[in-house]
Formats: structure tokens, C-alpha cells, sequence
């Protein structure tokens, strides 16, 4: 599913926008591991600008990998051979920040969306109402962004007091 052919307005909206804030982040020879893709919808968007160094693994298909992040190495992924991680709506499933790190080159960069934890009961509401995709497992891992330990460098925007949206660099 694309960001334009969301049937859930709120998602749709999401997507568009998310795509409109990481894009500058990105370049096209980067290495790239999207954690939790989905439906794949944020892949189909950069290999349309040219991205085709892209990964993605989650627990179920159709991605590349289907696995746990944590379990990188029986998954047969290399340590440091990722420019960029992609994280959107992963981290409050799972703390997955140590793979992470293992697996970003010096100088990497890891994208994040996540719940700000005081506002993810209005979240469960949209969820309800058929505005946003329904969660797939529970919220068990909210988290500060600012408080993940490990990272060199952090910037961090809070999105309608809902969502955390950051690009953590591991340093050089």
C-alpha cells in the first residue's frame, strides 16, 4: 500500500508526512534496514526516487527478512553494514536500540517514530474509531527518545503532542 492509497486517513496522512520529514536524511547509495515495514509502503516510495539498497525485515512477510531485529545475527546480517535504520511505530513494540546500533556503520543514522508514552491512550482512541492502523501488538515498550542511551548525536520533534519523530546518529 502507498501513502496515497491508504484507506485510513489518519495513516495516509501519517505516511505523506513522514516520508515529507525523513526524505532529506536519505540518499540513494545508503544502505538502508527498515525494522517493522509492514506493508512495505515506505520501500515502494524511495525505490521510486532511485533507492534500491533496501532491506526490510519484520516478523511476518512480505518482507525481505522475516525475523525478530534482536536475532540479527541467526538472521544473517552483518554488524555496522547499514547507513540508515529505519524505525516507524517499532521501538514501543520492542527495544531494539542495542541491535540497532550493532548493526549502523560509523556516522549511521536511525529514523524514529514513536508514541510520546503520555499520549498513546489517544492513539488506542483513532485506533477505535478506523482513523489509524490498529496495533499488532501491545504498546509495552514506550520510551522517551530522549532518555535512549548509546547514540552520538539525537534530534528530536514531537508531532501534534502525539508522536516523537528523531534521527539518532551512532558516532564516527
Amino acid at each position: 500500500m502507498t501513502a496515497s492509497s491508504s484507506t485510513r486517513p489518519v495513516q495516509g496522512w501519517a505516511q505523506r508526512k513522514r516520508l515529507q520529514f525523513f526524505r532529506p536524511y536519505l540518499q540513494p547509495s545508503d544502505a538502508i534496514l527498515e525494522i517493522g515495514s509492514g506493508s512495505g509502503w515506505m520501500k515502494e516510495a524511495l525505490r521510486r526516487d532511485g533507492f534500491t539498497n533496501y532491506t526490510t525485515i519484520d516478523l511476518f512477510p512480505p518482507a525481505d527478512i522475516v525475523g525478530d531485529i534482536n536475532e540479527w545475527r541467526q538472521l544473517g546480517l552483518r554488524p555496522e553494514s547499514f547507513d540508515v535504520i529505519i524505525a516507524f511505530e517499532v521501538v514501543e513494540h520492542v527495544d531494539c536500540f542495542q541491535a540497532c546500533l550493532d548493526l549502523l556503520a560509523p556516522g549511521g543514522r536511525m529514523l524514529i517514530t514513536t508514541p510520546v508514552p503520555e499520549t498513546d491512550w489517544i492513539l488506542k482512541i483513532t485506533e477505535r474509531l478506523g482513523l489509524n492502523q490498529r496495533r499488532t501488538s501491545p504498546h509495552s515498550n514506550l520510551v522517551h527518545l530522549r532518555k535512549v542511551p548509546g547514540f552520538d548525536k539525537k534530534q528530536i520533534k514531537i508531532v501534534m503532542g502525539l508522536g516523537q519523530w528523531a534521527v539518532f546518529y551512532k558516532a564516527s
